[in-house]
């Protein structure tokens, strides 16, 4: 047996024995809510038995891209009750660093959070041994400000797409169409990541589902955005900002100008229905759209 394994069974049988003798004590406060220990024990199986089920084995290596949040707790836990072995690091890392502990770990699953799924989708083919992507909690920062950013939503039925794959797809060739208009060359957009220039980030794609119908969202940097003013609000120690957000860029970073937002809604109307094969309404939104959207407007909020 090697050390990884051994380990991995004293983490275990630590656990079981705890939860035996302190079965309803607190385990874990985070932001006022309580885990018992048998309430983190009976996670911690049922993330084993979904890994399990994945075909994950004694000695496979499964990394973790979790801040400290209870699914940290309970993922950790979970792939030492497998013989696994855990490969958690930074999240704050990003493509090329990501790619490199993936492939050097060889790692089998990667456990993330949701609101890295555009992140993870852009350096997944990379990854050649990455067979399992699985994604947890709905913690996304969602960059806006009123004179800089472009807020595109299309609520299309989703019977116009053979897969939901299909509507990140034409999301991101309807943009690239968009900003190319006003002068922006050489962007370029890969399978549910965003929309880059020379690797920055220009627009941000997401795609939720209510009912029958596909809600694509999508934000485009028109204008720079003012970091000062998010770090007003969203405190960090100074050593690390450059690490909290990935490097943006926008129309007028690239061409000089920010087009007029009545200029690039006329665009989107225009290459939407190009692309979408099907004719748009611009206006208010119906009952089944306004549902949607407060839908997706909450989740934005959850914390």
């Amino acid at each position: 047996m090697n050390n990884n394994a051994m380990t991995s069974d004293s983490l275990v049988t630590l656990l079981e024995e705890v939860t035996k003798k302190f079965k309803k004590k607190k385990a874990i406060l985070f932001e006022g809510r309580e885990f018992t220990y048998a309430e983190l024990n009976e996670n911690a199986n049922k993330v084993a038995g979904g890994l399990e089920w994945l075909g994950i084995r004694r000695g496979d290596r499964v990394a973790i891209m979790l801040p400290n949040i209870p699914e940290f707790v309970f993922s950790f836990f979970g792939i030492q009750k497998l013989g696994a072995v855990a490969v958690p690091f930074n999240t704050m890392y990003k493509g090329r660093e990501i790619t490199h502990i993936l492939n050097d770990s060889g790692a089998r699953a990667l456990i993330s959070l949701s609101s890295n799924a555009a992140l993870i989708n852009e350096i997944r083919t990379d990854c050649p041994a990455l067979e399992h992507v699985i994604y947890t909690g709905e913690r996304t920062l969602v960059f806006f400000e009123p004179e800089g950013t472009a807020n595109v939503q299309l609520v299309v039925e989703k019977t116009a797409f053979d897969e939901l794959e299909q509507a990140f797809e034409r999301m991101g060739d309807l943009l690239l169409r968009v900003v190319g208009e006003f002068g922006v060359s050489e962007a370029w957009y890969k399978h549910r990541g965003s929309l880059r220039h020379e690797g920055k980030k220009l627009a941000t794609i997401v795609v939720s589902e209510i009912e029958n119908l596909a809600i694509i969202n999508a934000v485009v940097f028109l204008d720079d955005y003012n970091l000062d003013e998010f770090f007003k609000v969203i405190w960090v120690s100074p050593e690390i900002k450059d690490k909290v957000v990935e490097p943006m860029t926008s129309v007028r970073t690239i061409t000089g100008s920010r087009p007029a937002i009545d200029e690039f809604r006329r665009a989107v109307e225009k290459h939407a229905c190009e692309i979408f094969g099907v004719s748009f309404e611009p206006g208010e939104l119906k009952r089944d759209e306004k549902f949607g959207y407060e839908k997706t407007r909450s989740m934005a909020y959850r914390t």
